[in-house]
């Protein structure tokens, strides 16, 4: 095992890590920049205000990215476990 196939490895990690979260990140800036707007518009600066939608909003993204999110984390398990008989102690 090279130290290059371990960063390899580390990469793809990463990268399918971003991938899943970024949906829900995205629905999360989108509503609270909305949110904001509200609060600037009317001066209402109430903290709690934020959280409900925001909450809503990820977890209405995460039941219609679920599948993808499925496929795309178990295509990355199957890629590791197709490698681990080529890695050689």
């Amino acid at each position: 095992m090279t130290p290059e196939f371990v960063v390899e490895i580390g990469r793809r990690a990463v990268e399918t890590v971003l991938m899943l979260a970024g949906p829900m990140m995205l629905a999360a800036l989108v509503v609270g920049l909305i949110i904001s707007i509200f609060q600037a518009a009317t001066q209402i600066n109430e903290q709690t205000m934020t959280f409900i939608p925001k909450i809503v909003s990820v977890f209405l993204t995460l039941l219609f990215f679920a599948p993808w999110m499925i496929q795309t984390l178990l295509a990355f398990v199957r890629g590791i476990f197709n490698i681990l008989p080529t890695v050689g102690g």
